[in-house]
């Protein structure tokens, strides 16, 4: 085991566990988090720090390029762990958010970049449409424009994903779920939040 992990576990131990001593035996009852945060595996991504949430706040789900994959595809821990979330906790909101300098919207527009990842290209299929849009738009100024605009585009198309979800449908058909599409550049700490009414992302 790495000595930078036990020593970190150690810390926790002798600093941060005892300030938080309280929340964690309150959390020992039970959770109600408030939100449901999907966002991508990357190292450099904390919800936590992002969201200034304490544990017990939100309800955390990583994967490579937050992904979500729609209803229909084969049963997964990302469709279960929504479910439980939208049905067993009850949450009110959930918050897509991408990042940039993606390394998975990176390699889904440059598809040769996984040819030796097999279980890499086939999860990214599910956001395949992306990638074949931003391909056909044309050269960018810069690649990292072309990673903004395919993690935005991603953002957008993995919400309509989480709406091909029954459980998803009824609670927001009831004005129990509220999804939010969010961007987050984690170099200057900007943060937008994609409004549908204008189709653009706006400041949050």
């Amino acid at each position: 085991m790495s000595n930078r992990l036990i020593a970190g576990v150690q810390e926790f131990q002798r600093s941060a566990y005892p300030e938080k001593k309280e929340l964690f035996e309150k959390l020992a009852g039970g959770q109600q988090p408030h939100s449901a945060f999907i966002t991508c595996s990357d190292s450099r991504i904390d919800p936590y720090l992002l969201t200034s949430s304490e544990p017990g706040d939100i309800f955390v789900i990583r994967t490579a390029g937050n992904i979500v994959p729609p209803k229909g595809s084969s049963p997964s821990g990302m469709s279960a762990t929504i479910e439980y979330a939208v049905s067993g906790l009850k949450v009110p909101n959930i918050v897509v958010c991408g990042h940039a300098l993606c390394g998975a919207m990176d390699a889904l527009t440059r598809p040769e970049t996984m040819q030796n990842l097999d279980e890499v290209r086939g999860w990214m299929d599910h956001a395949g449409a992306v990638g074949a849009e931003i391909n056909e738009m044309g050269p960018f100024q810069s690649n990292q424009e072309r990673i903004e605009t395919a993690v935005k585009k991603n953002v957008i198309l993995q919400l309509e994903h989480l709406k091909t979800y029954d459980f998803v449908q009824k609670a927001m058909a009831e004005n129990q779920l509220i999804l939010l599409g969010w961007y987050y550049d984690f170099a200057t700490g900007w943060v937008e939040s994609y409004d549908a009414e204008k189709k653009q992302f706006v400041e949050l």
